[in-house]
């Protein structure tokens, strides 16, 4: 009886988490990092997607797993990427603060998910590569900026060294609507009736 009461008090939820962006800002290493907490300076770029899995301890009773769709940023590959962000719950936008053109499709990107994914959706603009400081070319405050209006989360990480790349994802999961996920499995499992949805076509032309 104890196990089940602990096991009922523990919260676990997962959620979808897509990453966007152009190619060879750093995806793949963000999740790499975050996953395998490594890093590797000849990384292939991604054909398609790739899916990875990682979970975050937020406390002693709440466990976050993502499940993490990397899209590959490649232009032959943008018609795809819908797929991939459907029905996600969140999505890292990733630009590079060394590539003044990788904020603008950063911000095409965002527009996409505003109009196409969910209206809850959590969006976070990532600027990577802060190991390379010296070859700046995106203030942190433009960005800053750009996601305050947007109502976007804002973080500038690194993936080689690792700075801000576990702080990035916990902020995410924080935001994710735990509460609410774990009432709607509750109900699902009391089998609760939602007396706003219409019967389906043999509901209505049963005549029990």
């Amino acid at each position: 009886m104890s196990t089940d009461i602990a096991s009922d008090e523990h919260k676990f939820v997962q959620f979808k988490l897509v990453l966007l962006g152009e190619s060879a800002v750093g995806k793949s290493s963000i999740v790499q990092r975050f996953v395998k907490d490594s890093f590797n300076d000849f990384k292939e770029s991604t054909i398609g997607a790739a899916f990875l899995t990682q979970t975050i301890d937020l406390d002693s009773d709440t466990t976050v797993k993502f499940e993490i769709w990397d899209t590959a940023g490649q232009e032959r590959y943008r018609s795809l990427a819908s797929i991939y962000y459907r029905n996600a719950q969140s999505a890292l936008v990733v630009y590079d603060i060394t590539q003044k053109a990788s904020l603008d499709k950063a911000k095409y990107w965002i527009k996409e998910l505003q109009k196409q994914a969910s209206n809850n959706i959590v969006i976070a603009l990532v600027g990577n590569k802060t190991d390379l400081e010296e070859e700046r070319q995106i203030p942190t405050e433009e960005a800053q900026a750009f996601a305050n209006e947007a109502g976007l989360l804002f973080f500038e990480v690194s993936a080689k060294s690792g700075k801000g790349i576990k702080e990035c994802f916990r902020e995410i999961a924080l935001k994710m609507p735990i509460e609410e996920t774990l009432k709607r499995r509750r109900d699902r499992k009391r089998g609760t009736v939602d007396l706003n949805k219409r019967p389906s076509t043999n509901e209505q032309q049963c005549a029990c």
